[in-house]
Order: C-alpha cells, then sequence, then structure tokens
C-alpha cells in the first residue's frame, strides 16, 4: 500500500491561518482603548480565520491511496473509490497543478493529494500509479 498527500500546499495554508491568527491578536491588541471591536466583528474575523482553518484541514485531508484492488482518492471531504480495472489512465500535464485520473467510462477525477507545486516527488507518484494501471 502507498498513500500520497499534499505537502507544500499544505504547509502554506497551516502556516497563512498561523499568520492571521497573529495578525488579528496583534491589531486587537494595537488599537486605541477608547476602539475596540465590537461581538459581530469580532466573530467574523474569527469565522473567517475558522474558513480559512476549515480550507487548510481539507487540503492536508487530501490523501490517494494505493493498495492491492485499487484507488481511494479522498479530495477534501470527498471519498471515492476505483479499482484498478476502472481506472483508464492517470496523468499529469507540464505544468498542471494537479494529475487526473480517467475511468473506463470517460469520468475525470482529480488527486488534489499530487500537487504538482511537490515537483519531482509529484512527477515519480505520477509514474508509479500509471505503473499500477498498465
Amino acid at each position: 500500500m502507498r498513500r500520497f498527500r499534499p505537502v507544500a500546499v499544505a504547509i502554506v495554508m497551516w502556516m497563512s491561518t498561523a499568520v492571521l491568527v497573529v495578525m488579528m491578536v496583534v491589531v486587537g491588541n494595537a488599537i486605541p482603548e477608547d476602539y475596540r471591536f465590537s461581538v459581530l466583528q469580532a466573530l467574523t474575523l474569527w469565522g473567517f480565520i475558522g474558513v480559512i482553518a476549515l480550507l487548510a484541514f481539507a487540503v492536508t485531508w487530501s490523501n490517494v491511496r494505493a493498495d492491492a484492488e485499487g484507488l481511494t482518492v479522498v479530495n477534501g471531504f470527498r471519498r471515492h473509490r476505483f479499482a484498478w480495472s476502472q481506472i483508464a489512465a492517470i496523468s499529469m500535464r507540464d505544468g498542471a497543478p494537479w494529475p487526473t485520473l480517467v475511468t473506463q467510462e470517460d469520468r475525470r477525477v482529480i488527486l488534489f493529494a499530487i500537487q504538482g507545486s511537490d515537483g519531482d516527488s509529484a512527477r515519480e507518484a505520477v509514474r508509479w500509479l500509471q505503473g499500477q494501471i498498465s
């Protein structure tokens, strides 16, 4: 069994979330005493950060797992399962953000967990997966 996960994108997402939290705390403490965020303003800001954190979690949760029976693809919170016999091709064009899985029925599913920005490891993952379906 092999599992592929996004690396650089997940790090960037969590770092962005942390920066937003730090910025909110710094700005909240730097504003004059005579002005404070209202409850609604604070909830809006924390809600925005919560949405960003939820997106970071979805990116981190994404994975592609290959086993003897087939491929399990988790894109965010959506899960797909394919037997090896259902898969026609897996390809990633130069410059593409992620590979695409094409089924025998011509259904296309992106493999978000394999990020083109991860460079050689992404290309190696695609080659390995292509070798499993040939």
